[in-house]
């Protein structure tokens, strides 16, 4: 290798004494710099370790905390869960399946928005629409993408709509995305603060991705400190708590004022980050906004926590949404210099700073700092590694120029002791707080990312710098998504009753389709049993099978007395279910479709005790709610019927069983109301205050003409089984 020339290398020294020279003073301001943003951040450190210590004495030390029994006490308030979707396929379906069939809450819907260019996702909303009644397929005027505002305006009107046909007002509305994993208590949280609050915020914590993905495991770093620290003193500071855009709910209050500031449009469709800038205007117009940390004590209703060691057993459980974030770098810097776009730019051009609140100014500093921060930690980092390019140099070149340290001089030499100490404590906050949810793992990997997060964050801050002033002349910001996952899920894939019945060799295939052109898939399982096809016996046990429960034959006219006491009127009249035996504490009831597990836990605290569920075959609840609960089987029949035997007879009463029909079930099989119509019915109905056909004419449901002749089909039915029995004596 050729010898540098003495004039040529003399001059590289007097360059690289220039440049250090430069440096020190580089150094200087960035260390200025460096300690304004440290001692805004120990400044909020000071205050939430105060607050949580005041707390523990004066409040927690002589008073338990509260858990879940607490919010079983209110009572269940209608709530609608708004969850917009574009090119979803693949999520939005196993989000709102899990959500529908886990969550412990029963008077709740929900509504996904899809577009009309965007059929494979419909065609996946649609498919778990037919499991549960109470989802909903919301179709947008415009063709995607539109924004996300826009999607959710959509769904607001049909949330209207809905309210009008069902006759009810939602004490809430809930915004979720589509990858989102959800608490069973969340809604129960939401009930419990409303109409108090206007804004409810819970806490979001990421899905760890793997040790090595560090874009995507800041994630983790960043919510665990911002959810558990930061929102907190933001809320007790000022009062303002801004939107995670999951995991809010806003209140009737806070959406028809939001409404109002718009000109009658509920979120602003130029906004990026529409959910934040909600947060500020419902603060600044007075309204209630609050952050939440509720822990719950039951494991099983905190499924998807993590499972480490080291975390804390309080704050694992606490109720919040769960959801992959992007690992790829790409990825997780687009995502993020949305936010950035959102929350720093459009956040200063439409928001600007509050007048009269200089907490609440405090705080909207911090949310813009990273305007600074960012490119300020980056600059730092690259200033490290030069320094640290030189030192290495000197050592492995003994013989190599050695300049004078530019890190010398008392005023640099205090302000990085001052930094180092403040970056120690910045650090142990970050290992904290991801530690206590996460574990030890896990809050060893925050030191590493937390240099990484340095270079993802300018490179988003670069990336929102460019997003916002070239399409800063447009009035829209197109839906700029991210690709979303969902957690694998260890369900079953579900089996339908007819695939069952053609795999036993029970029916064929044939049987199932002529029926089904004869009376209808709705009425189809009855009409097997009516033309000798199949036993209710069979129909129970491979439904049992299907939905992983076990079935019994009954007589349902031959029970004790004391059982039926042990279940209420208005409770076996709601469930449609009877009771049939005792196994311990538990009370065994019989139904003739499988109740969700929120029925179960709604019938236990009801009743005030444990219940099991066995799946009867079709007819035998109907028939026993009619001798036991509402006394209209007649003399004769009764006395017919108790002359049959359940097993010797089981035809017979297969027969006389598969007649019986609910009004509900008529009304259902007629298509005179809509299965989330009348689940929301029955939600809100109470047997012991009148009639179901009287509540849904009066509230608007049916007209008096399908009440009629509904009854009358009924009726028919019931004439038809009465002369099954008319050989059996008596």
């Amino acid at each position: 290798m050729p010898e540098l020339s003495p004039e040529l290398s003399l001059w590289l020294v007097d360059a690289t004494i220039h440049v250090l020279f430069a440096l020190k003073y580089v150094a200087i301001g960035l260390c200025l710099l460096m300690l304004a943003m440290g001692i805004d951040d120990l400044f909020l450190d000071l205050v939430y370790w105060t607050r949580r210590s005041w707390r523990y004495w004066s409040i927690y030390r002589d008073n338990p905390r509260a858990n879940e029994e607490r919010l079983y006490q209110a009572r269940e308030k209608p709530l609608a869960v708004m969850v917009p979707a574009w090119q979803e396929v693949g999520v939005v379906g196993q989000m709102a399946q899990l959500m529908a069939s886990t969550m412990d809450y029963e008077n709740y819907q929900i509504f996904v928005g899809t577009y009309p260019n965007d059929p494979e996702t419909q065609a996946e909303v649609d498919a778990v629409c037919q499991s549960f009644s109470n989802v909903h397929k919301v179709v947008t005027v415009r063709p995607g993408p539109t924004s996300k505002a826009d999607c959710l305006n959509n769904i607001i009107e049909a949330i209207a709509r809905f309210e009008k046909a069902a006759g009810i007002e939602f004490a809430g509305c809930i915004l979720h995305d589509a990858e989102d994993v959800i608490s069973p208590m969340e809604l129960r949280l939401y009930n419990y603060l409303l109409p108090d609050k206007d804004l409810i915020q819970v806490p979001v914590y990421p899905f760890r991705p793997r040790w090595y993905q560090l874009s995507g495991g800041h994630y983790i770093d960043e919510f665990s400190e911002y959810h558990g620290k930061d929102v907190l003193i933001r809320e007790a500071m000022c009062g303002q708590v801004p939107s995670a855009g999951v995991g809010t709910c806003f209140s009737r209050r806070a959406l028809a004022h939001l409404r109002e500031l718009n000109d009658g449009i509920t979120f602003d469709i130029w906004s990026l980050t529409e959910d934040y800038d909600i947060g500020f205007r419902l603060h600044e117009s007075g309204l209630s906004c609050v952050f939440v940390r509720y822990s719950v004590e039951r494991d099983e209703l905190s499924p998807r926590r993590e499972q480490a060691l080291g975390l804390s057993k309080r704050d694992s459980k606490v109720i919040c949404v769960r959801e992959h974030f992007p690992t790829a770098l790409g990825a997780v810097v687009r995502q993020k210099s949305r936010w950035i776009t959102g929350i720093v730019f459009q956040g200063y051009q439409h928001l600007g700073w509050s007048h009269t609140n200089w907490r609440l100014n405090y705080f909207l500093w911090r949310d813009r700092r990273g305007l600074v921060a960012y490119p300020l930690a980056l600059v730092a980092t690259l200033l490290m590694l030069i320094l640290a390019g030189l030192w290495l140099y000197a050592v492995l070149s003994p013989q190599a120029w050695h300049f004078q340290s530019i890190l010398g001089g008392w005023l640099l030499e205090t302000l990085l002791t001052i930094n180092g100490l403040l970056l120690v404590n910045r650090a142990f906050q970050r290992f904290y707080f991801v530690k206590i949810y996460y574990g030890w793992r896990q809050g060893l990997l925050s030191f590493p990312r937390m240099l990484w997060s340095n270079l993802v964050n300018f490179l988003a801050n670069v990336r929102a710098w460019k997003l916002f002033f070239t399409r800063a002349r447009h009035r829209t910001f197109a839906w700029d998504k991210t690709t979303h996952d969902f957690p694998q899920l260890d369900d079953a894939v579900e089996v339908s009753l007819e695939a069952l019945l053609i795999e036993d060799g029970v029916v064929t295939a044939s049987d199932i389709e002529r029926i089904g052109v004869d009376v209808g898939a709705r009425r189809r399982p009855r009409e097997l049993i009516a033309r000798d096809l199949v036993s209710g016996a069979t129909l129970a046990r491979l439904e049992a099978r299907r939905r992983g429960i076990a079935s019994v034959e009954i007589h349902p006219l031959v029970l004790s007395p004391a059982l039926i006491d042990a279940l209420p009127r208005h409770v076996a009249l709601r469930y449609a279910t009877l009771p049939i035996g005792e196994s311990g504490d538990s009370l065994i009831i019989a139904t003739e479709t499988a109740l969700s597990p929120v029925a179960i836990g709604a019938i236990g605290r009801r009743i005030k005790r444990p219940v099991e569920q066995r799946l009867v075959p079709l007819g035998r609840v109907t028939l026993g709610l009619r001798h036991w609960y509402l006394g209209e089987l007649g003399d004769v029949d009764r006395d017919r019927l108790l002359e049959l035997d359940a097993d010797a007879d089981a035809a017979r009463l297969d027969g006389y069983c598969a007649r019986q029909y609910l009004l509900g079930e008529l009304l259902l099989e007629q298509g005179l109301i809509t299965p989330a119509l009348f689940g929301q019915a029955m939600i809100d109905f109470d047997p012991e205050q009148g009639r179901l056909g009287d509540f849904l004419v009066a509230r608007g449901m049916i007209t008096s003409n399908d009440l009629e002749r509904a009854l009358a089909l009924q009726a028919d039915h019931r004439r038809q089984a009465a002369r099954s029995l008319e050989d059996v004596a008596v």
